[in-house]
């Protein structure tokens, strides 16, 4: 049985993967900052330790409770649009702590406990290979996190362990929800005519399902994977082609 840490554990694509790994028979700990959350996807295979990311104690109190992973996915991840010249101090500093500091922490604490056949996955966004209006801290913070990850593959490669991010479009998930409600608030489009306005930038006319997330999680984690290193992984349906 493999143990597998997974961050932003309690809902959207988080929930789907430790799902789905506990359903192929692993041991799953999912960590976020929602106890309750979690505590709803929690049960059977899958445990749940409350934590921050963006704290660096609080990672290694995860760590410690969870017990050596063999494969961690740093999931957790938010998002805020804004014009680039209302951009707080406040504002980027919440994005780049969670989106990029939680991935840093996240895999230097599993690399410390981490041996041969290990699997390092960070859930990026297509906005980690190019760039995206009204989202600079977000872009800023992918971008970071696909330099972290190819940086990071180099220095394991010979330590039988991969990194690897997987970059989706927008997702049929809650954050996304968020998105479409702000589309609504915003600019009064009505509900079917902003979920129009996201799914519209991929050429497939639709929103990412989490299980395709998660299905490709699944094989970066598999021993069919162990040539991938330092990739970002594109689910976009050919939006960046």
């Amino acid at each position: 049985m493999t143990r597998i840490l997974i961050t932003g554990g309690g809902s959207g694509t988080g929930a789907d993967m430790a799902r789905a790994f506990a359903a192929q028979g692993h041991e799953v700990v999912i960590t976020g900052r929602d106890a309750a959350k979690l505590g709803a996807v929690a049960g059977g295979l899958i445990r749940a330790v409350p934590g921050d990311v963006s704290d660096e104690d609080q990672v290694r109190a995860v760590f410690d409770a969870a017990g050596p992973c063999q494969v961690v996915i740093a999931n957790a991840g938010i998002a805020e649009a804004a014009p680039f010249g209302k951009v707080t101090m406040e504002h980027w500093h919440r994005i780049i702590a969670v989106n990029l500091t939680g991935v840093f922490l996240t895999f230097r604490q599993a690399l410390a406990q981490m041996g041969p056949g290990g699997r390092m996955i960070a859930i990026c966004s297509i906005t980690g290979v190019r760039g995206a209006a009204y989202a600079a801290p977000y872009a800023a913070s992918k971008h970071g996190v696909m330099g972290l990850v190819r940086s990071l593959a180099l220095e394991v490669a010979k330590k039988d362990i991969t990194v690897n991010a997987i970059c989706p479009g927008y997702l049929d998930t809650e954050m996304t929800r968020r998105s479409i409600a702000n589309i609504m608030d915003k600019t009064g489009r009505d509900h079917d005519a902003a979920v129009a306005a996201l799914a519209g930038k991929n050429p497939q006319a639709r929103l990412i399902a989490p299980s395709e997330v998660t299905a490709t999680a699944l094989w970066l984690a598999s021993p069919a994977a162990a040539s991938a290193n330092g990739q970002a992984i594109v689910l976009d349906g050919g939006e960046s082609a």
